[in-house]
């Protein structure tokens, strides 16, 4: 008990002393009082803004979209690009773009739920006949297929019901390798976290249907095809379109009787 008391008033004692001198009119002169609340170091990119919080923190209302705006609105690699062309009309980035991690973070992180939120709340606002913004409408509601109401069997078991309400071709048709042979809903084969599906089982080596998911490239239809490819496969009468004479399965660069080849 007699341990216990001494140990408090010890405490007590410490702290005293050190709000005293942390108070000091000299010590806070020599310190600033950004010094004082800094939870962690910028990134490299907004490293210059070290001594400088009023820059991204207002008063009372913290992190807002004007702040970022300041520097960040004529981003047109960012603005100008398919899969970030919505950052136009988003009116919160402090739910993607974390600071104060460290000179080596990375202050970016795609989260779909947070984008899905963001876009509803904005779509609320214009319910007011009187708020202008048609564009940034009009592009919200592209962004967000809000009529869809999928079922569960239509929906990859990992991603959010709020997820799933956004329209995944409006960012990422570019990145549509099946060229919509799929449809334009993503959602119902992938993750929002990646492209990759390990849970996918390729068709038999022995299919025949394989144009109803592959396009053959280019190269395929032009005089290279019959004088180099299809003679390396052992396949010189082989159609473009039987893929199955050719490929394996396991790669497009692993073709049957020849092993693996690249030849550009």
């Amino acid at each position: 008990m007699k341990t216990t008391l001494l140990l408090v008033v010890g405490i007590g004692v410490v702290v005293a002393l050190l709000s005293h001198y942390l108070h000091s009119p000299e010590v806070m002169a020599d310190i600033g009082w950004e010094q004082t609340v800094v939870p962690g170091k910028l990134s490299t990119a907004h490293a210059f803004l070290d001594d400088n919080c009023e820059a991204c923190h207002t008063p009372v209302q913290g992190i807002v979209r004007d702040n970022c705006v300041v520097c960040h609105a004529d981003d047109t690699h960012i603005l100008q690009r398919q899969p970030t062309a919505f950052h136009a009309d988003i009116n919160e980035c402090a739910v993607c773009h974390t600071e104060h991690q460290g000179r080596e973070s990375k202050i970016s992180t795609m989260d779909h739920s947070a984008l899905a939120t963001i876009g509803l709340d904005t779509l609320g606002q214009f319910k007011d006949p009187n708020h202008e913004g048609v564009i940034a409408k009009a592009f919200l509601e592209d962004l967000l297929d809000s009529g869809r109401r999928p079922g569960p069997l239509f929906v990859h078991p990992d991603v959010l019901a709020q997820e799933a309400l956004l329209n995944c071709s409006t960012c990422h048709a570019n990145d549509d390798r099946h060229l919509t042979l799929f449809g334009q809903d993503c959602v119902q084969c992938h993750r929002t976290d990646q492209w990759s599906l390990p849970e996918f089982l390729h068709p038999s080596n022995q299919s025949r249907d394989c144009n109803q998911c592959h396009e053959a490239p280019p190269s395929h239809y032009m005089q290279h095809f019959k004088m180099i490819s299809a003679k390396v496969a052992g396949e010189p009468h082989a159609p473009v379109e039987q893929c199955f004479a050719c490929h394996q399965s396991t790669s497009w660069n692993d073709i049957k009787r020849a092993g693996w080849y690249k030849h550009h």
